[in-house]
């Protein structure tokens, strides 16, 4: 990767960051957000306003955790990031935030079921919630890789929602839908509890989503 190349994944880290707070998907400077590239991963620093963020400002850590470079300390997630990209190796992205509806469903442990089809974009029949753990925790990490088996996004108990994608833009996209999805999912308890899509069916719309739209 060039210098140029490097500046710009920088920059698409705090572009996406810029977003969380901007779209209130993560409010302040809650939330974190990452992308790999090879064995290095660029993430967002602990304790930084994201206005205030310049690509420099972007910590640059190996997968075991040690800082390669970066005059701040990484996220305190910075081990949940690291324990995902070690397990999936097709992550070039992550997102972690504490968005309303879906914190909302994390504090009640509650999956979010087959109530839509959207739901298989997630990768499988439901969004599970992982169990909770303390922040920044490898107990938060493993709970959050076994939650994410077979799957791209997961709740976290107590806590908030992260999603991963090929890359950081793909990661806040899933991020955004697993958001919608908790509000409409909300909005429906509220009115009885809805039926639910056949594991066929998902099974079915799960693979259409690994089709769906332009590739490479």
């Amino acid at each position: 990767m060039t210098a140029a190349d490097e500046a710009w994944l920088r920059q698409r880290v705090i572009d996406a960051a810029l977003d969380l707070a901007a779209t209130g998907l993560s409010p302040q400077m809650s939330g974190n957000v990452s992308a790999r590239e090879g064995a290095r991963v660029f993430i967002t620093p602990s304790g930084v306003a994201y206005p205030d963020l310049l690509p420099a400002d972007i910590v640059e850590i190996a997968l075991d955790g040690r800082v390669l470079s970066g005059r701040f300390p990484p996220s305190s997630e910075w081990q949940m990031h690291c324990a995902i990209y070690g397990a999936r190796p097709e992550a070039g992205g992550i997102v972690h935030a504490h968005s309303d509806f879906a914190t909302v469903l994390a504090v009640l442990k509650r999956d979010i079921p087959a109530f839509h089809y959207m739901v298989a974009v997630a990768g499988g029949k439901d969004i599970r919630c992982a169990p909770y753990a303390t922040f920044g925790t490898a107990e938060l990490a493993a709970h959050a890789v076994a939650a994410l088996t077979d799957r791209r996004a997961c709740l976290l108990a107590h806590h908030g929602q992260i999603a991963i994608g090929a890359s950081v833009e793909d990661a806040l996209h899933l991020a955004h839908e697993v958001e919608t999805l908790s509000a409409q999912y909300c909005r429906a308890l509220q009115l009885g509890q809805p039926e639910l899509l056949p594991d066929a069916e998902m099974a079915l719309n799960v693979e259409k989503f690994r089709r769906y739209g332009r590739k490479g």
